[in-house]
């Protein structure tokens, strides 16, 4: 007898994958998909506005850089690269072409990629450091020294 499991996995697995790309990249909470996950360009909400999920969990640290570097950096290095092999233009013209490529290519994409990642570790329930009493201690940590940062303001 046949089951439709494997059929259900797939969708489930595509289903995850869509709200995590459209939460992402857009930006919203992924418990609600309502309100913005961002207070300002990079800084993440405490909580969201909507529904209240508590960011604490998120830690994509430096994530959106790296993926930002192999995403467009790497690329647009090898542009720069032929460029100067092809030609060989005068210096001017990397201050021209290449840098601002580099600079804006990998500084654009940020927030799309760390709401990317942010979404990834809450629906799939990602945790840092192994275990859920070190993650409950960590979290708790960070939650002081925040409070504590914030009482000083």
């Amino acid at each position: 007898m046949e089951t439709d499991a494997p059929d259900s996995q797939e969708t489930d697995r595509q289903d995850k994958a869509r709200w995590i790309f459209r939460c992402g990249v857009k930006g919203l909470c992924p418990r609600c998909g309502e309100a913005s996950m961002f207070r300002k360009w990079l800084k993440l909400h405490d909580q969201c506005p909507a529904c209240g999920l508590d960011y604490s969990f998120a830690a994509p640290d430096d994530g959106p850089a790296f993926f930002s570097l192999c995403i467009v950096a790497f690329p647009l290095t090898f542009f720069a690269v032929w460029l100067q092999v092809a030609y060989e233009p005068p210096f001017w013209v990397h201050l021209l072409t290449s840098f601002p490529l580099l600079a804006i290519g990998c500084v654009w994409p940020l927030q799309y990629i760390k709401g990317w990642l942010v979404a990834s570790q809450y629906v799939n329930k990602a945790q840092e450091a192994g275990t859920g009493s070190l993650w409950a201690q960590l979290n708790a940590k960070a939650a002081l020294d925040r409070k504590n940062e914030h009482d000083r303001r």
